[in-house]
């Protein structure tokens, strides 16, 4: 990774903690640690993560439920989610898989295991960010060129009553009048050809819109398709 990852690892065991720590510390990651949801909520607000490992069964708040809160709050629901569980259930899978969560690992684990489903996820997130980034970049030049396009015809419209107004202002001159014309013409066939550029962008647009998958759609293949290294 580009920069210094933030982890919050969430488990009511001690030992579980304390060796996530040790290890992805080892590694270049800033960890933080909680022993339930509750304490994790707090932690998430000053520490905001990259990244939680969230143990799915804890006292007083579990994994499920903490869940939940962050991903109906706009502020956390973006912070991906690797969850922990005893419970190998294909049905706990799929309700982990809907609540928003990114991995789902069943104990007990491998440590390397655990550490490139981490790193897939990061990744996966930060394309998922680009993605974003230049979606709205896109976004923005189709609706500048949309725009520009209707200021086209403001423009052509203007031109003609220009042209209106120089041949009433200079009837008997027809050299002069025809010299304005001339350069009207040659204005007139720049933004027909701007135009039509124009068009053929905003048709290929219009196109490319069919085939594209929406970005909710292609973060939940990211969740449900975990890459596995």
């Amino acid at each position: 990774m580009n920069t210094q990852k933030k982890i919050l690892i969430v488990d009511d065991e001690t030992i579980n903690l304390d060796f996530f720590d040790v290890m992805l510390s080892k590694l270049g990651f800033l960890v933080e640690k909680a022993v339930n949801g509750v304490e994790a909520l707090e932690k998430i607000k000053r520490f905001y993560p990259d990244l939680i490992l969230l143990d799915n069964i804890m006292p007083r708040m579990s994994g499920w439920e903490l869940t939940k809160i962050l991903k109906n709050d706009p502020k956390y629901k973006e912070i991906p989610i690797v969850m922990f569980s005893a419970l190998d259930d294909v049905k706990d899978k799929i309700e982990g898989f809907e609540l928003g969560i990114d991995d789902y690992i069943t104990k007990p684990y491998n440590f390397s295991e655990v550490l490139a489903r981490i790193r897939a996820v990061l990744r996966n997130r930060e394309l998922y960010a680009q993605i974003v980034v230049r979606e709205s970049r896109l976004s923005l030049a189709e609706e500048l060129s949309v725009d520009i396009k209707h200021n086209l015809s403001d423009f052509v419209k203007s031109l003609d009553d220009l042209d209106a107004v120089i041949a009433a202002m200079n009837p008997g001159d027809k050299n002069e009048t025809g010299t304005v014309s001339e350069k009207s013409r040659m204005v007139r066939k720049h933004v027909a050809e701007l135009d039509a550029r124009l068009e053929k962008t905003i048709a290929e647009w219009e196109k490319l819109k069919k085939k594209e998958i929406g970005l909710n759609m292609l973060e939940s293949q990211i969740r449900q398709n975990p890459v596995q290294e």
